[in-house]
């Protein structure tokens, strides 16, 4: 099977090329950091991976435009190149910040309603509504997958930021909130666009959510990073009251810490991924949510 994917210069990218190369597929890979992108699209290719995307911007810096061109406007360009090809199957990778960035304590499931709060979560909903509009041939299938947090090696994002600090020897400081997040390591994430590949020709057009399955508390993942270093490291409990009012705080001056960062933190945020493994007759994954992230973490050292 020829396989074009579009944006494979970052983490998930390059993790997603040797995956797949190591399953023999034959590969093309394409950069749309040059206007002349499109010369270099594979044109025997029968599947479109879109990994092109805007992630969150912490600094603040970027604006809704920027989000706009590279999340909706980029997408549609990618598209129509798509339909006008002999490829049959479009993935989309989209994120679970197109539904939801902050709270679910029951799992998410791809028909409950859209609640994106950031530029990169109301642009993430933006590319997907516009491509379920789309009308295209009956030989042409949609797949728009939703992963929460993606972590494995070469990870710079969050989880390698707390990595570095509790490695330091900081106690983390926000042990007394018990929430539960999902995640999926990039080699589920993997296995999940292998088995796409591997049954396209059963799986339904749709919006898909791909996670572990299980899910972690923050307090287990400090634990897990703390048992990897073979350390003992001090234990704080400081009270909720407490934390709540110096994130308060931060809302009027520049410190780490304010609600928003506090309630995506401390809030629980759990994601189903019975459809798909439905859809694709999957009973176990090649890891479950706490062998991945020992794999990630042990790639931090």
């Amino acid at each position: 099977m020829n396989i074009q994917i579009i944006g494979a210069s970052g983490f998930v990218g390059t993790n997603l090329l040797g995956y797949l190369r190591n399953s023999s597929q034959r590969i093309a890979s394409v950069s749309l950091r040059g206007s002349d992108w499109r010369n270099f699209v594979e044109r025997d290719a029968q599947v479109y991976i879109n990994l092109v995307g805007k992630a969150h911007d912490h600094s603040g810096v970027a604006s809704w435009d920027d989000y706009l061109y590279v999340n909706v406007t980029l997408l549609k360009e990618i598209f129509e190149q798509f339909v006008n090809s002999s490829a049959t199957l479009f993935i989309h990778v989209s994120s679970i910040a197109a539904i939801e960035e902050f709270e679910s304590r029951t799992p998410l499931i791809e028909s409950n309603p859209s609640n994106p709060i950031s530029y990169y979560g109301k642009s993430k909903r933006s590319a997907e509504e516009w491509l379920l509009r789309q009308i295209f041939p009956d030989n042409k299938k949609l797949v728009i997958l939703r992963p929460p947090m993606i972590h494995g090696p070469g990870d710079k994002g969050n989880l390698k930021n707390l990595f570095k600090f509790i490695s330091k020897g900081f106690p983390y400081p926000l042990s007394a909130f018990e929430n539960k997040r999902s995640f999926i390591s990039i080699e589920n994430f993997c296995y999940y666009i292998q088995e796409i590949l591997r049954r396209y020709n059963i799986i339904e057009s749709g919006v898909y959510h791909v996670s572990d399955g299980d899910a972690l508390s923050t307090n287990e993942v400090v634990e897990i990073i703390r048992i990897s270093m073979g350390k003992d490291m001090k234990k704080i409990v400081i009270p909720k009251c407490v934390i709540t009012g110096i994130a308060r705080l931060g809302d009027f001056i520049p410190i780490p810490l304010n609600t928003l960062r506090l309630r995506k933190l401390t809030s629980d945020l759990l994601v189903s991924n019975v459809k798909i493994n439905n859809e694709l007759g999957i009973k176990k994954l090649p890891f479950d949510a706490r062998e991945g992230l020992r794999r990630t973490i042990n790639s931090f050292k």
